[in-house]
């Protein structure tokens, strides 16, 4: 039976990037349509544009007012900006910034309404999006701040791994003061529940990075493993948290021990995104978990080096929306055992069923 009742609402992002070219050939493959119904939030005359730029015979798509006119077995187009927007293949204007945030302002306010059921978000410039309207450095604390100023972990979702950074985008120096016993915990605790309820995993294993290197060689090369990483671990583990480490970054990606866990808590962005980027840049996703909603992104920017030039990868985006279809039925799934505690002694709705054990 088909299941394409789930509405994802795709923010166009940035329309001078590749946003629209890995839309376009993701959703050219019409058996998406058997799994979803995807509502594009943006504009016709730039879909049509991008469309005519690659060469994509097989895309078509209708334009609809509102998320109730949906057809479930075509790709919808909403949209939300001025016709006389004009696409400059590859460079950052102010137009484009002003059409991103108006897309993602739609989209995100359709999930939140439930008149959509999840959020895909194509890449943004976080530069010529910032206004009076958008004064974030990127999507996950613009959702956040809708979210009831909410505290999300920005999870990075591969085939591979699973890497949620204790710090997002803030400068390098100032990590460390950043750092506290209580964030790790708390972002501990925020991975640990979207593993089970987003992700079916009954019992999350999760590895805690160190912050400096060595994790610290036991106080000579720094202090926070001992007086903030490791108490927080400690505590985590009384709470049941099934958490591991400090482990020294480089020796644990070096040696495979990532694939010994269900998920890794890195101390800063490039910490998790380097060696993420380094194994799924095509295929990695961005997850938001924590979010009251389903929020996820493809791995990477605006690419403008690429744009208009058929040269662009959808298969980052098209695995966002494979996971936000997966999430959104996990937790359903949830939602029912939790509801009714029998069902989870019913081998049949075991959420770990389908899960390959890694361990």
């Amino acid at each position: 039976m088909a299941t394409n009742n789930i509405k994802i609402a795709i923010s166009q992002g940035d329309i001078n990037g590749i946003g629209y070219e890995i839309i376009i050939k993701a959703l050219s493959d019409n058996r998406l349509l058997d799994l979803c119904t995807p509502i594009i939030y943006g504009s016709p005359k730039v879909a049509s544009y991008h469309r005519k730029a690659i060469n994509a015979h097989n895309f078509s798509s209708i334009t609809i007012k509102d998320e109730s006119e949906a057809n479930r077995k075509k790709v919808n187009i909403i949209n939300c900006v001025d016709d006389a927007i004009k696409v400059e293949l590859g460079k950052s204007t102010e137009e484009a910034g002003k059409g991103s945030f108006l897309a993602l302002e739609k989209a995100t306010e359709s999930v939140f309404n439930k008149t959509t059921d999840v959020l895909v978000t194509c890449p943004i410039n976080k530069h010529n999006i910032q206004s009076a309207d958008f004064t974030f450095p990127g999507h996950t604390e613009y959702l956040s701040q809708k979210d009831n100023n909410t505290e999300p972990v920005m999870l990075m979702v591969s085939p591979q791994m699973k890497i949620g950074v204790a710090t997002g985008h803030i400068p390098i120096s100032e990590v460390s003061e950043q750092l506290t016993k209580e964030l790790i915990i708390k972002k501990l605790r925020i991975i640990n529940k979207s593993l089970i309820e987003d992700f079916a995993i009954r019992k999350p294993r999760i590895a805690v990075l160190g912050l400096n290197p060595h994790a610290g060689d036991n106080g000579l090369l720094g202090k926070e493993e001992q007086e903030i990483i490791i108490p927080a671990i400690e505590y985590a583990k009384e709470k049941g948290i099934m958490a591991f480490g400090p482990f020294p970054a480089d020796g644990f990606f070096g040696s495979d021990s990532f694939s010994k866990f269900d998920a890794v808590l890195a101390m800063y962005h490039d910490q998790g995104l380097i060696p993420f980027k380094a194994l799924a840049f095509d295929s990695g996703v961005n997850y938001t978990a924590g979010l009251s909603i389903i929020r996820t992104s493809p791995a990477h920017g605006t690419a403008y080096d690429l744009a208009g030039k058929n040269r662009a990868s959808e298969e980052s985006f098209r695995q966002a929306m494979y996971l936000a279809i997966d999430i959104f039925k996990n937790r359903q799934q949830y939602a029912e055992i939790t509801k009714d505690p029998l069902k989870s002694m019913d081998p049949k709705n075991d959420p770990n069923s389908h899960v390959e054990n890694n361990h």
